[in-house]
């Protein structure tokens, strides 16, 4: 059963990439949501002012890899404990975000968030906001596959690579071949 989830952990392309990887993840899309204005710009988004957060829109097949599953990963592509900026990158933009739809994945994102924090992963609580579906604006062309169409780009190698570097040791199981 194809399900889909809306994450939000700073710029975009650093929760794309990875995710590709992932086994049971047919599709992963760039763009926004959360914000108060219809049909967003990159550059507006960039200003902040939009309440939009960069998110991805992920389609994963439930009986490969679960809800819980792609939240865990998520957790470990960002850092959680940040609010509002991810790295270099500040701003409502880049918040930490789990765009849920139902009351199961608001349930599931409550337990993971709970567990992680049981496990003290980190330092500092976490600042995920968990806020219901609203429209989902895909990003331009220009942003969507950006690790893919851009590896050795100075910011996919700083950026990407190390995530994706990381899920590799902690979910190989996971992950494609």
């Amino acid at each position: 059963m194809i399900e889909t989830a809306y994450l939000a952990g700073g710029c975009f392309w650093c929760i794309e990439g990875p995710f590709q990887q992932v086994k049971g993840v047919s599709k992963v899309v760039s763009g926004y949501m959360g914000g108060h204005i219809n049909y967003p710009t990159y550059q507006q988004i960039c200003t902040g002012t939009t309440g939009h957060a960069e998110v991805v829109q992920i389609e994963f097949d439930n009986r490969v890899i679960s809800y819980q599953q792609i939240l865990t990963i998520f957790f470990h592509l960002h850092d959680p404990t940040s609010l509002n900026q991810q790295g270099n990158d500040r701003g409502t933009q880049y918040r930490s975000a789990i765009f849920y739809q139902n009351e199961q994945q608001l349930c599931t994102a409550k337990q993971v968030i709970d567990e992680l924090e049981r496990q003290r992963v980190w330092d500092k609580p976490v600042v995920t906001t968990l806020e219901i579906e609203s429209t989902f604006y895909v990003a331009d062309e220009q942003h969507q596959q950006y690790y893919q169409n851009h590896p050795y780009q100075p910011y996919c190698q700083i950026m990407i690579a190390p995530k994706i570097a990381k899920i590799s040791k902690l979910f190989k199981d996971l992950l494609n071949n």
